[in-house]
């Protein structure tokens, strides 16, 4: 997992420039559909509610970059977002639901960013690939919220579900470089770890670094 994100952005901005989240519409958590389901909102109380939620879910981003995910409160998450104290209990009537949205989210927009490079077209993948990661690991504070959150799913199968569309990812990725299903395996469950590796390094592996070591898992 892991891309850079422009924390500290503009409250409400998108500071991902990644496609697709799994967030709703602008009601409470599991009410209708959003343009990431791919409905487009005209209705501008939607939109608004839309763009609302979007700040939120990124909100607590930040407050998980900033103070972990036991810092996350309704009134610190709205307050981070710029908004009244109540519109976080109005979107996400838990804790829980705005860190699983948090999660759900991040991760999937993750995936989505692997299967563009892999989808994309033809050059240099590996290169490609190691300066994203670069760039994820220059960007600790939130990938650091990124592993944090994860955590909360290896201990709660039923969040797994955005985890497994990352592990797909990955292969699909891996895929374009070799029909080893060894290695395609072996490429998924060793990115994680490589980006961890670099979370705690003193100082973090360069692209240069990053595509010796996908040169090795992909040749």
């Amino acid at each position: 997992m892991g891309a850079p994100s422009g924390a500290g952005a503009p409250t409400g901005a998108s500071a991902l420039s990644r496609a697709g989240a799994s967030a709703g519409a602008g009601a409470p958590s599991g009410a209708g559909k959003s343009v990431a389901e791919g409905v487009p909102i005209t209705d501008g109380r939607r939109l608004k509610g839309e763009r609302r939620r979007r700040a939120l879910i990124e909100a607590t981003l930040r407050v998980v970059e900033r103070d972990g995910a036991s810092g996350v409160t309704h009134r610190t998450v709205a307050r981070e977002a710029g908004l009244p104290s109540t519109a976080s209990t109005y979107y996400f009537d838990s804790i829980d639901a705005l860190l699983n949205e948090a999660l759900a989210t991040s991760t999937n927009e993750d995936a989505d960013r692997i299967v563009a490079l892999a989808e994309g077209p033809d050059g240099n993948r590996h290169r490609a690939l190691a300066a994203l990661m670069a760039e994820c690991v220059a960007d600790r504070g939130r990938l650091h919220a990124e592993f944090e959150l994860c955590l909360r799913a290896a201990r709660r199968p039923e969040l797994r579900g955005p985890n497994r569309r990352w592990a797909e990812a990955l292969r699909t990725f891996a895929r374009r470089l070799t029909d080893d299903p060894l290695r395609v395996d072996l490429f998924a469950h060793a990115y994680d770890g490589l980006l961890l590796q670099g979370l705690l390094a003193d100082e973090p592996p360069t692209a240069d670094a990053y595509e010796k070591m996908l040169r090795q898992l992909l040749p």
